[in-house]
């Protein structure tokens, strides 16, 4: 089979009784077409359903044999990663290639970077060749070598695509079609993310005018309708012979009158009636995307101490041969700092090494690491649930201003990744954090969820220590940079040198032909 087929198809966890998805019908034939949708909004299980991971309630999905997840978590090797390093064969060279790999990388799993680990991750699925194949997050983590490596190799795929991704430029630049998962219905659009984006909006701004003028015409109707009542109510009197001499001949026959055009009133009425239903009716099954309250404020305030952070030179280990060198560190109570360095040059061991010496009182401190792992996530879930009502209340708030549903995140096993990092926000979010120590932050996050993080972040003025690829938010937030580089062959020392930070210009993204 070449093409992938949901028909009628209904969707619930055990958890959710009220189900994900209700009656979703699509069909998708070769190539790429992006799944988008908030955090926490069924993307993922949309991709498990379509490989037959999970099974729907009602419906069916017609898919070809050949079909593979790739997850978007790092946690373990993809099944088949081991065969993929120790093949011979020339694809298997060229993808390694593509992508940078090593011979030695899956021996080291533990201490490989997650941008290291989810290359090896893409390029097993790419080099089993499914027919269907379904990538979540493929460039988490990943710096911007490391991405355009990945959008080659995945162009290289001939086959049925799913790609989840919160990257504007990877869906354009990838993806012919766009596939909206706004539970309980998905939308099926021509296009990637921009094309299919100004097309669904057109389409939501002609049906907002639409609804705005059957809702006109709906108030017009009932206003119709008040008037003839009580035209109706004042010509009640007319209507009556009590009281009228029976011998008065003209008086009778204008009573007699006033009742035969009050029967053709009421007819009117009641169509009057009838019409404004149903302008009411389609008013109602006019429905657009609810917009959400969004924007978060993080209350912080800086440290009364000279300095939060306080690190004399040292080395850190990063694997077998491979170090991390840096000078002494001190950070100061509004110091704004990004980390900068390619995949495993030791940007995340450090904020752990960090983490692990610091001497501020732990409420006074706000870490995010790169990667939750799902038991992790399950637990802090379950710390969230037994809050007090009044600071979970306040939590799910929050989260809700993140744009994910607290309902949906409550009723989960498992949050998804992006929803993880809002739980850890929205539960700090009542602290005064001195010190903020973010390591890619916007990995799993969606769109609407990263601009409401960068104002957030915009408005602190404690301390902010933040590890990303994403020169757009450094630009908006940092002012200092630890720029990390290796210094010896093959990248066997890495070195930290600050600096004050340089805004670079942005190069445009190369585009699909």
């Amino acid at each position: 089979m070449s093409s992938l087929v949901f028909r009628g198809v209904s969707f619930a966890y055990d958890a959710s009784p009220d189900g994900l998805f209700s009656g979703i019908e699509f069909g998708l034939s070769e190539g790429w077409t992006g799944i988008i949708g908030e955090n926490g909004s069924g993307k993922t299980t949309l991709l498990r359903l379509a490989c037959q991971e999970l099974q729907p309630r009602r419906g069916t999905i017609g898919a070809p044999q050949s079909r593979l997840y790739c997850p978007q978590r790092t946690d373990a090797p993809m099944p088949g990663s081991s065969d993929f390093l120790a093949a011979d064969g020339g694809e298997a060279h060229r993808m390694r290639g593509v992508l940078g790999i090593g011979g030695d990388w899956l021996g080291r799993w533990d201490t490989l970077s997650h941008g290291e680990r989810k290359r090896i991750q893409i390029a097993t699925c790419l080099w089993l060749r499914p027919d269907l194949l379904a990538v979540d997050e493929p460039t988490n983590h990943l710096d911007g070598n490391a991405r355009e490596c990945v959008l080659r190799a995945l162009r290289m795929y001939r086959g049925i695509g799913l790609l989840v991704s919160h990257e504007r430029d990877l869906l354009d630049g990838l993806c012919a079609h766009s596939l909206f998962v706004s539970p309980p219905r998905v939308q099926l659009r021509a296009g990637g993310y921009t094309r299919a984006m100004e097309a669904l909006r057109a389409e939501e701004r002609a049906t907002r005018d639409e609804r705005k003028r059957i809702h006109e015409t709906r108030r017009r109707l009932e206003r119709e309708m008040q008037e003839r009542r009580v035209h109706a109510q004042r010509a009640e009197g007319a209507k009556s012979l009590r009281g009228v001499d029976p011998r008065d001949h003209d008086a009778r026959e204008k009573a007699r009158a006033a009742r035969d055009r009050d029967h053709g009133s009421g007819k009117n009425l009641r169509q009057l009636e009838g019409r404004a239903r149903q302008a009411g009716e389609r008013e109602s099954a006019l429905t657009t995307p609810l917009s959400r309250d969004l924007g978060i404020g993080l209350r912080s305030r800086p440290s009364d101490r000279n300095a939060v952070i306080r690190l004399s030179a040292g080395s850190l280990s990063l694997g077998p041969a491979r170090r991390l060198e840096y000078p002494g560190l001190l950070v100061r109570p509004r110091d704004r700092i990004a980390v900068t360095g390619q995949n495993g040059a030791g940007k995340s061991t450090l904020m752990r090494h960090i983490v692990a010496n610091l001497t501020l009182p732990a409420e006074r401190v706000l870490y995010i690491p790169q990667e939750i792992s799902a038991e992790r996530a399950s637990l802090l879930l379950e710390e969230v649930r037994r809050l007090p009502r009044d600071r979970l209340g306040t939590a799910m708030q929050w989260v809700s201003r993140l744009g994910s549903s607290p309902e949906r995140i409550l009723e989960s096993r498992v949050p998804s990744p992006g929803e993880t990092r809002k739980l850890l926000l929205a539960v700090r979010m009542a602290d005064e954090p001195h010190l903020i120590l973010l390591d890619e932050p916007t990995n799993h996050m969606d769109l609407p969820s990263v601009e409401c993080l960068e104002s957030a972040l915009r408005g602190t003025d404690c301390a902010l220590l933040l590890v990303s690829h994403d020169r757009r938010l450094f630009e908006a937030l940092v002012t200092l940079e630890w720029a990390i580089a290796p210094v010896a062959p093959e990248g066997s020392v890495c070195r930290l040198t600050a600096r004050a930070f340089e805004p670079r210009p942005i190069a445009p993204t190369v585009r699909a032909p």
